[in-house]
């Protein structure tokens, strides 16, 4: 017996953009790992690479995440 239920069919209105296809889905087509979602809308998705772009240089520069050295937190040199 599967502990998890393959979900197949997405619902409508939920928004994926396939990092695999580089394209946008309605419902989840393709597997989570190949995803990114979901979005409310088509154009949010659309949008994701520049979303995820954006908010990676947001924590690049946020000086909360780097102490004087630079390093992140939880980093250790060996």
């Amino acid at each position: 017996m599967a502990l998890f239920k393959k979900r197949t069919v997405g619902k409508p209105g939920e928004w994926f953009y396939c990092l695999e296809h580089k394209k946008v889905e309605e419902g989840p087509d393709c597997p989570g790992k190949d995803r990114f979602g979901p979005y409310a809308t088509r154009g949010e998705a659309e949008r994701a690479m520049d979303l995820a772009r954006e908010r990676n240089l947001e924590w690049e520069t946020d000086p909360k995440w780097h102490d004087a050295s630079g390093k992140a937190p939880g980093t250790e040199d060996d």
